[in-house]
Protein backbone atom coordinates (compact mmCIF):
# COMPACT_ATOMS: atom_id res chain seq x y z
CA UNK A 1 0.00 0.00 0.00
CA UNK A 2 1.23 3.27 -0.89
CA UNK A 3 -0.35 6.06 0.42
CA UNK A 4 0.62 9.25 -0.62
CA UNK A 5 0.45 12.31 2.14
CA UNK A 6 -1.13 15.56 0.98
CA UNK A 7 0.83 19.25 1.47
CA UNK A 8 -0.95 21.78 2.78
CA UNK A 9 -1.73 23.32 -0.04
CA UNK A 10 -3.05 20.47 -1.87
CA UNK A 11 -5.46 19.95 0.87
CA UNK A 12 -6.33 23.38 0.50
CA UNK A 13 -6.76 22.52 -3.44
CA UNK A 14 -8.98 19.64 -2.19
CA UNK A 15 -10.82 21.50 0.26
CA UNK A 16 -12.36 23.89 -2.76
CA UNK A 17 -13.49 21.00 -4.57
CA UNK A 18 -15.41 19.36 -1.41
CA UNK A 19 -16.59 22.59 -0.99
CA UNK A 20 -18.05 22.57 -4.46
CA UNK A 21 -19.59 18.83 -3.37
CA UNK A 22 -21.16 19.98 -0.56
CA UNK A 23 -22.73 23.46 -2.43
CA UNK A 24 -24.21 20.31 -4.76
CA UNK A 25 -26.56 18.68 -1.88
CA UNK A 26 -27.56 22.57 -0.71
CA UNK A 27 -28.77 22.58 -4.56
CA UNK A 28 -30.43 19.29 -4.24
CA UNK A 29 -32.24 19.18 -1.31
CA UNK A 30 -35.27 21.10 -2.29
CA UNK A 31 -35.80 18.61 -5.40
CA UNK A 32 -35.53 15.48 -2.78
CA UNK A 33 -39.32 15.02 -2.87
CA UNK A 34 -42.27 12.68 -3.49
CA UNK A 35 -42.84 12.34 -7.41
CA UNK A 36 -38.82 13.11 -8.77
CA UNK A 37 -36.98 10.72 -10.83
CA UNK A 38 -33.74 10.05 -10.10
CA UNK A 39 -33.14 11.03 -13.56
CA UNK A 40 -34.12 14.67 -13.08
CA UNK A 41 -32.18 14.89 -9.45
CA UNK A 42 -29.31 13.63 -12.34
CA UNK A 43 -29.66 16.75 -14.50
CA UNK A 44 -29.75 19.34 -11.67
CA UNK A 45 -26.69 17.99 -9.95
CA UNK A 46 -24.91 18.19 -12.93
CA UNK A 47 -26.29 21.75 -14.37
CA UNK A 48 -25.24 23.14 -10.43
CA UNK A 49 -21.81 20.96 -10.69
CA UNK A 50 -20.94 22.24 -14.25
CA UNK A 51 -22.07 26.14 -13.72
CA UNK A 52 -19.10 25.80 -10.70
CA UNK A 53 -16.11 25.26 -13.44
CA UNK A 54 -15.84 21.80 -11.96
CA UNK A 55 -16.82 18.22 -13.84
CA UNK A 56 -18.66 15.29 -12.20
CA UNK A 57 -15.78 12.62 -11.03
CA UNK A 58 -18.30 9.57 -11.92
CA UNK A 59 -19.36 10.31 -15.10
CA UNK A 60 -17.51 8.07 -17.75
CA UNK A 61 -15.20 6.43 -14.40
CA UNK A 62 -14.93 2.64 -14.54
CA UNK A 63 -15.13 1.15 -17.57
CA UNK A 64 -13.24 -2.28 -17.81
CA UNK A 65 -12.85 -4.62 -20.76
CA UNK A 66 -13.68 -8.22 -20.11
CA UNK A 67 -11.78 -10.86 -18.30
CA UNK A 68 -12.03 -15.03 -18.74
CA UNK A 69 -13.44 -14.33 -15.21
CA UNK A 70 -16.00 -11.36 -15.39
CA UNK A 71 -18.21 -9.79 -18.17
CA UNK A 72 -17.20 -6.35 -19.15
CA UNK A 73 -17.66 -3.00 -17.45
CA UNK A 74 -19.60 -0.22 -18.50
CA UNK A 75 -18.39 2.94 -17.79
CA UNK A 76 -21.07 5.09 -14.96
CA UNK A 77 -23.14 7.01 -16.96
CA UNK A 78 -24.17 9.32 -14.56
CA UNK A 79 -23.35 12.16 -12.48
CA UNK A 80 -24.73 10.92 -8.82
CA UNK A 81 -25.13 7.76 -7.57
CA UNK A 82 -29.07 7.11 -6.25
CA UNK A 83 -29.56 4.34 -4.03
CA UNK A 84 -33.03 3.92 -3.25
CA UNK A 85 -34.04 1.87 0.10
CA UNK A 86 -32.49 -1.66 -0.60
CA UNK A 87 -30.08 -0.49 -2.91
CA UNK A 88 -26.20 -0.11 -1.40
CA UNK A 89 -24.68 1.95 -3.64
CA UNK A 90 -23.69 2.60 -7.22
CA UNK A 91 -27.51 2.81 -8.60
CA UNK A 92 -27.73 4.71 -11.55
CA UNK A 93 -30.00 7.38 -12.31
CA UNK A 94 -33.44 6.86 -14.09
CA UNK A 95 -36.15 7.85 -15.70
CA UNK A 96 -38.72 5.50 -14.70
CA UNK A 97 -37.60 5.36 -10.87
CA UNK A 98 -39.48 8.30 -9.02
CA UNK A 99 -38.84 9.07 -5.52
CA UNK A 100 -42.03 8.07 -3.19
CA UNK A 101 -43.23 9.17 0.04
CA UNK A 102 -41.10 7.42 2.56
CA UNK A 103 -38.51 6.08 0.75
CA UNK A 104 -34.91 6.33 1.62
CA UNK A 105 -32.18 7.73 -0.81
CA UNK A 106 -28.53 7.97 -0.78
CA UNK A 107 -27.01 10.27 -2.91
CA UNK A 108 -23.47 10.07 -3.79
CA UNK A 109 -21.29 13.08 -5.17
CA UNK A 110 -18.21 13.50 -6.93
CA UNK A 111 -16.69 16.46 -8.38
CA UNK A 112 -13.33 16.86 -9.89
CA UNK A 113 -12.18 20.42 -9.77
CA UNK A 114 -8.68 21.97 -10.62
CA UNK A 115 -7.33 18.80 -10.58
CA UNK A 116 -8.57 17.65 -7.27
CA UNK A 117 -11.80 15.34 -6.28
CA UNK A 118 -14.44 15.99 -3.37
CA UNK A 119 -16.32 13.08 -2.72
CA UNK A 120 -19.41 12.37 -0.31
CA UNK A 121 -22.76 10.65 0.05
CA UNK A 122 -26.11 11.96 2.19
CA UNK A 123 -28.90 9.10 2.43
CA UNK A 124 -31.99 11.65 2.83
CA UNK A 125 -35.83 10.25 3.92
CA UNK A 126 -38.41 11.42 1.08
CA UNK A 127 -41.03 12.68 3.18
CA UNK A 128 -42.28 10.67 6.51
CA UNK A 129 -40.73 7.89 7.00
CA UNK A 130 -41.05 4.65 9.09
CA UNK A 131 -39.53 4.76 13.07
CA UNK A 132 -37.11 1.92 11.85
CA UNK A 133 -36.41 3.75 8.64
CA UNK A 134 -35.55 7.24 10.99
CA UNK A 135 -33.05 4.95 13.49
CA UNK A 136 -31.06 3.40 10.35
CA UNK A 137 -30.37 7.13 9.11
CA UNK A 138 -29.46 8.35 11.97
CA UNK A 139 -27.32 5.47 13.15
CA UNK A 140 -25.00 5.37 10.22
CA UNK A 141 -24.52 9.00 10.45
CA UNK A 142 -23.18 8.21 13.72
CA UNK A 143 -20.91 5.62 12.31
CA UNK A 144 -19.45 8.31 9.85
CA UNK A 145 -19.22 10.66 12.75
CA UNK A 146 -17.74 8.04 15.14
CA UNK A 147 -14.98 6.67 12.23
CA UNK A 148 -14.28 10.45 11.68
CA UNK A 149 -13.26 10.72 15.52
CA UNK A 150 -11.16 8.30 15.06
CA UNK A 151 -9.10 9.85 12.45
CA UNK A 152 -6.52 11.07 14.42
CA UNK A 153 -2.53 10.64 13.82
CA UNK A 154 -1.19 7.80 15.64
CA UNK A 155 -4.31 6.22 15.59
CA UNK A 156 -4.37 2.94 13.08
CA UNK A 157 -6.98 2.82 10.11
CA UNK A 158 -8.37 -0.15 12.10
CA UNK A 159 -9.70 2.08 15.14
CA UNK A 160 -11.81 3.52 12.22
CA UNK A 161 -13.51 0.59 11.11
CA UNK A 162 -14.19 -1.09 14.54
CA UNK A 163 -15.61 2.04 15.77
CA UNK A 164 -18.14 1.99 13.02
CA UNK A 165 -18.87 -1.83 13.48
CA UNK A 166 -19.48 -1.63 17.26
CA UNK A 167 -22.02 1.25 17.18
CA UNK A 168 -23.91 -0.13 13.90
CA UNK A 169 -24.13 -3.80 15.36
CA UNK A 170 -24.74 -2.39 19.14
CA UNK A 171 -28.15 -0.82 17.26
CA UNK A 172 -29.06 -3.64 15.70
CA UNK A 173 -27.77 -3.26 12.04
CA UNK A 174 -25.42 -4.56 10.13
CA UNK A 175 -21.98 -2.65 8.47
CA UNK A 176 -21.69 -3.63 4.32
CA UNK A 177 -18.32 -5.59 3.73
CA UNK A 178 -17.75 -5.33 0.41
CA UNK A 179 -17.65 -1.55 -0.20
CA UNK A 180 -15.52 0.25 1.15
CA UNK A 181 -13.54 3.80 1.94
CA UNK A 182 -10.93 4.75 -0.28
CA UNK A 183 -7.74 7.43 0.17
CA UNK A 184 -8.58 10.11 -2.40
CA UNK A 185 -6.59 13.23 -4.25
CA UNK A 186 -5.94 13.89 -7.96
CA UNK A 187 -7.47 10.54 -8.17
CA UNK A 188 -10.91 9.47 -7.20
CA UNK A 189 -9.71 6.14 -6.07
CA UNK A 190 -6.15 6.08 -4.15
CA UNK A 191 -4.67 3.84 -1.35
CA UNK A 192 -5.38 3.67 1.18
CA UNK A 193 -8.38 1.09 1.20
CA UNK A 194 -10.98 1.31 4.18
CA UNK A 195 -12.77 -1.42 5.66
CA UNK A 196 -15.98 -0.19 7.88
CA UNK A 197 -15.25 -3.31 9.97
CA UNK A 198 -12.99 -5.15 11.51
CA UNK A 199 -11.49 -6.87 8.32
CA UNK A 200 -9.21 -9.76 8.23
CA UNK A 201 -7.87 -8.96 11.44
CA UNK A 202 -6.86 -5.16 12.96
CA UNK A 203 -5.39 -3.08 10.04
CA UNK A 204 -3.02 -1.60 11.75
CA UNK A 205 -1.42 1.14 9.41
CA UNK A 206 -0.49 4.26 11.67
CA UNK A 207 -2.53 7.72 10.21
CA UNK A 208 -0.18 10.56 9.69
CA UNK A 209 -0.86 14.26 9.00
CA UNK A 210 -1.48 14.61 5.32
CA UNK A 211 -3.45 11.58 4.60
CA UNK A 212 -6.93 11.94 2.72
CA UNK A 213 -9.42 9.47 2.66
CA UNK A 214 -13.04 8.88 2.94
CA UNK A 215 -15.17 7.21 5.41
CA UNK A 216 -18.36 5.98 4.16
CA UNK A 217 -20.17 3.55 6.52
CA UNK A 218 -23.18 1.42 4.85
CA UNK A 219 -25.57 -0.44 7.27
CA UNK A 220 -28.18 -2.36 6.52
CA UNK A 221 -31.28 -3.03 8.65
CA UNK A 222 -30.72 -6.82 7.70
CA UNK A 223 -27.62 -8.53 7.36
CA UNK A 224 -24.82 -7.41 5.23
CA UNK A 225 -24.73 -9.65 2.00
CA UNK A 226 -25.16 -7.69 -0.94
CA UNK A 227 -25.90 -8.69 -4.66
CA UNK A 228 -24.74 -6.69 -7.91
CA UNK A 229 -27.37 -6.36 -10.77
CA UNK A 230 -27.38 -6.68 -14.67
CA UNK A 231 -25.93 -3.58 -14.98
CA UNK A 232 -23.06 -4.03 -13.63
CA UNK A 233 -22.91 -1.17 -11.16
CA UNK A 234 -26.03 -1.25 -8.97
CA UNK A 235 -25.36 -3.41 -6.03
CA UNK A 236 -28.35 -3.85 -3.24
CA UNK A 237 -28.81 -5.82 0.07
CA UNK A 238 -28.99 -9.59 -0.23
CA UNK A 239 -32.35 -10.17 1.58
CA UNK A 240 -34.25 -6.96 0.05
CA UNK A 241 -33.84 -5.33 3.51
CA UNK A 242 -33.10 -1.41 3.69
CA UNK A 243 -29.84 0.25 3.66
CA UNK A 244 -28.11 3.77 4.11
CA UNK A 245 -24.98 5.58 3.74
CA UNK A 246 -23.13 8.74 5.33
CA UNK A 247 -19.69 9.98 3.52
CA UNK A 248 -17.41 12.59 3.62
CA UNK A 249 -13.62 13.05 2.75
CA UNK A 250 -11.18 13.64 5.33
CA UNK A 251 -7.95 14.92 6.05
CA UNK A 252 -5.84 14.02 8.90
CA UNK A 253 -3.90 16.74 10.47
CA UNK A 254 -1.42 16.98 13.76
CA UNK A 255 -4.87 17.66 15.61
CA UNK A 256 -8.60 16.76 14.79
CA UNK A 257 -9.37 15.68 11.41
CA UNK A 258 -10.36 18.29 8.75
CA UNK A 259 -13.81 17.25 7.05
CA UNK A 260 -13.06 18.53 3.32
CA UNK A 261 -16.67 18.11 2.50
CA UNK A 262 -18.57 20.68 4.09
CA UNK A 263 -20.09 24.14 2.60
Amino acid sequence: MAIRCKTPAEIAAMREAGRIVARTYQHLEPFIRPGITTAELDRIAERFIRAQGATPAYKGYGAAPATRDRPAQPAFPATICVAVNDTIVHGIPSQKERLREGDIVGIDVGVRYRGWVGDACVTYAVGEVDERSRRLLQVTRECMELGIAQARPGNRLGHIGAAIQQHAEANGFSVVREYIGHGVGSRLHEDPALYHHTYNGFDETVLKPGMTFTIEPMVNVGKPDARVMKDRWTVKTADGSRSAQFEHTIAITTGDPLILTLP
